[in-house]
């Protein structure tokens, strides 16, 4: 392992959504850079899988919890298991995530759906973060990073559950690095569309190929979040940063 790759050596990152899609590009990457990876997933057999690959020759192996973000109970008693096993939390990734019902205009969105968007994307944000920043705190090098999404920034018809509950994270973001400045850096990372099985489902897509428009690998979101709670970024608080190939940025005048 080169020393740029080992810019997260020793660390214990945490990271929700791990199972699969960006989650678990997340927690093969931080491993790659020599941490250990806390892998929390509603589907335990699948972050089980996650981690023991990324177990294989490594010091130290990576941890599988099965956590529902969305409820408490389950994730104060996964972040104690994990304080438990490794006795530190160096850095949080809040990757879990769903879309909910998306094509369907507001009035016709129930209301279960909506609560439910906003349980895991919202509060399960809350949650992870409610439950790890004492441990972030003694961390001399505490961070944590939110997956927010273009669609905070940016709206499609048919997405307002969705839209609501990213623009809801990233203030989460903006106002608890504020809240905790000097102790912990907490950043949001706000991806367009990524390959994972979310979007593919959403977009009713077997695979990307001959999209008329770019698509992000998980892997390279994994890039920015790890960027962001590494010492490399230490001087960036409450920022969202923007990963959409410029499109956010472009006037819709037709000129």
């Amino acid at each position: 392992m080169s020393s740029a790759s080992a810019d997260l050596d020793g660390a214990v990152v945490l990271v929700t959504g791990a199972a699969g899609g960006i989650g678990a590009a997340v927690a093969r990457r931080a491993a790659d850079r020599g941490a250990t990876p806390v892998l929390l997933d509603r589907d335990g057999a699948g972050a089980q899988d996650q981690a023991d690959a990324l177990s294989t020759g490594r010091g130290t192996p990576a941890v599988a919890i099965t956590a529902d973000v969305a409820d408490e109970a389950s994730v104060r008693s996964a972040v104690a298991t994990a304080l438990r096993r490794l006795g530190r939390i160096d850095a949080v990734a809040h990757c879990a995530g769903i879309s909910g019902p998306v094509g369907s205009p507001l009035e016709q969105v129930l209301l279960a759906d909506w609560q439910r968007v906003f349980a895991v994307n919202a509060t399960g944000a809350y949650l992870t973060l409610k439950h790890t920043l004492a441990a972030l705190r003694r961390s001399s090098r505490g961070a944590a990073v939110l997956v927010a999404s273009d669609s905070a920034f940016v709206a499609a018809p048919g997405m307002v559950p969705y839209c609501a509950s990213k623009a809801a994270v990233v203030q989460l973001a903006r106002a608890l690095s504020v809240e905790t400045a000097g102790e912990v850096r907490v950043n949001a990372v706000c991806p367009s569309v990524v390959d994972t099985p979310m979007s593919r489902g959403d977009l009713d897509r077997g695979d990307f190929t001959g999209a008329d428009y770019p698509v992000h690998r998980p892997e390279d979101i994994a890039e920015h979040v790890l960027f962001l709670v590494s010492p490399a970024a230490v001087g960036v608080h409450g920022t969202a940063l923007a990963v959409d190939f410029g499109y956010s940025a472009r006037s819709a005048f037709p000129a």
